[in-house]
């Protein structure tokens, strides 16, 4: 495992990690506080897989996300760090995605499930799923799960639980609701916290009074001209309201919320990630799990209900290092409820301080290419690679991110490439199969 966390490039513990990894592999219950990005699914992924038995063929471990982009980030990370390890199933129970699919796959069994509380129960309800065999239960985002209402299918959950596990809690906030939770499910935990003002110490907060939250907008992109950037709305109509002003203002911009399905949800995501689209415009749900390593900057359209919302939000940004820009728009009625949220490092900015929009535009640096082919299929990266590399036509610089699903893989091609990259896919086979390939 040391060796594969080497190749991850994991050159030194995280804060987080160093306080709260002793005592999960003695097996204490644990209270860990963490905010997004302080490496937190590590702590917790490397202490299960320590002990997980790949010869038992039974689901020992489970990590309930409040989302499915959480849920994904985990799994994902959890199957880089189990790359050590030999025969490890981590299996993902979602909702969005179909039941009897699931079902098939549980009833070949997993080691580890990764899920959200609602999908979980419900195969629990059904009997498709066993945890009889559990060891480890972990409640990733607890104080997420409080906000979304999840509390009750968590305890619903619990009963399905046998008499002895390990509680792993991770929260970025602890209130008294929180606390509650706490006595309820843990036994004689360790609290373990983490100085993590790292993770925003590099972040400018600016505040700007405006009437014109769209106009204001654009000026704040002209101005900052940042290379990427999520907008927070309060709504899902909100959302496309304003990823649709955007794109008719030369700005590319996706929207992002709840009431798309899965398969567009992945769309959206993949092209965001890997730079196929420089703004996102989304509602809290996005706030939590997204695997996006460098953010420039984060605009609040929106007030955020609550100060650990507004935390959250511009905790996207200024990760690991980097620096970042969380900007928050409110209008005049909204500024007693503005100020509550100033930090020392907040300041105030004039609108008419910032440069006149005058046609500046936010185009893509990556095009994305979707094949008809992934995992189900056998396929990888470097076959992807090789495919589009063949003819020497294009070269691993003209090839971004890729991302490979169950049936369908996505590839990011730098745009004025992109033609061209699509006319190689499309006349030769990967892998001696032919897959269909479109533009995203």
């Amino acid at each position: 495992m040391l060796a594969q966390l080497q190749e991850l490039d994991y050159k030194e513990m995280t804060a987080i990690q160093e306080a709260a990894l002793p005592a999960i592999l003695q097996g204490r219950d644990i209270v860990a506080k963490a905010k997004t990005g302080s490496g937190k699914t590590a702590a917790f992924g490397i202490g299960l897989l320590h002990k997980l038995n790949v010869k038992k063929f039974r689901v020992q471990s489970l990590i309930l996300c409040p989302t499915r982009e959480l849920a994904n980030q985990v799994a994902k990370e959890l199957r880089n760090i189990a790359k050590s390890q030999h025969n490890v199933k981590i299996l993902m129970l979602t909702g969005g995605e179909s039941f009897r699919k699931q079902e098939h796959s549980l009833s070949h069994q997993a080691h580890i499930i990764v899920g959200t509380p609602g999908r979980v129960l419900k195969h629990l309800n059904k009997e498709t799923l066993s945890l009889q065999d559990l060891e480890t239960f972990v409640l990733d985002e607890a104080d997420r799960m409080l906000d979304m209402g999840f509390m009750e299918e968590v305890e619903a959950i619990m009963k399905f639980l046998p008499p002895k596990y390990q509680t792993l809690l991770f929260s970025a906030t602890y209130d008294d609701e929180v606390s509650a939770v706490i006595e309820k499910l843990l036994d004689d935990p360790v609290v373990v916290e983490s100085d993590d003002e790292e993770v925003v110490s590099d972040i400018e907060e600016i505040f700007i009074e405006s009437e014109h939250k769209e106009e204001t907008l654009l000026a704040l992109l002209a101005t900052y001209k940042p290379k990427n950037l999520i907008i927070f709305t309060n709504t899902k109509l909100k959302t496309d309201e304003i990823a649709n002003f955007l794109v008719e203002n030369k700005i590319d911009a996706l929207a992002l919320h709840g009431d798309l399905e899965q398969y567009d949800r992945n769309d959206v995501l993949v092209q965001f990630s890997n730079g196929s689209t420089p703004v996102l415009v989304a509602t809290d749900v996005a706030a939590r799990g997204l695997d996006i390593k460098e953010l420039a900057m984060v605009v609040n359209f929106d007030l955020p209900n609550t100060p650990e919302i507004y935390r959250h939000r511009i905790g996207r940004t200024g990760r690991a290092g980097a620096k970042g820009v969380a900007v928050t728009l409110f209008g005049k009625n909204e500024k007693e409820y503005a100020q509550s949220l100033f930090s020392e490092r907040s300041k105030l900015l004039q609108s008419d301080a910032l440069e006149e929009f005058d046609g500046f535009g936010m185009k893509p640096e990556f095009v994305t290419l979707v094949i008809e082919g992934g995992k189900k299929h056998k396929l990888r990266a470097g076959d992807i690679l090789g495919a589009l590399t063949a003819s020497k036509a294009l070269s691993g610089d003209d090839i971004g991110k890729i991302d490979i699903y169950e049936k369908q893989s996505y590839v990011a091609i730098k745009t004025p490439r992109a033609d061209l990259a699509y006319k190689e896919l499309k006349q030769k086979p990967i892998k001696k199969k032919n897959f269909s390939v479109w533009m995203l």
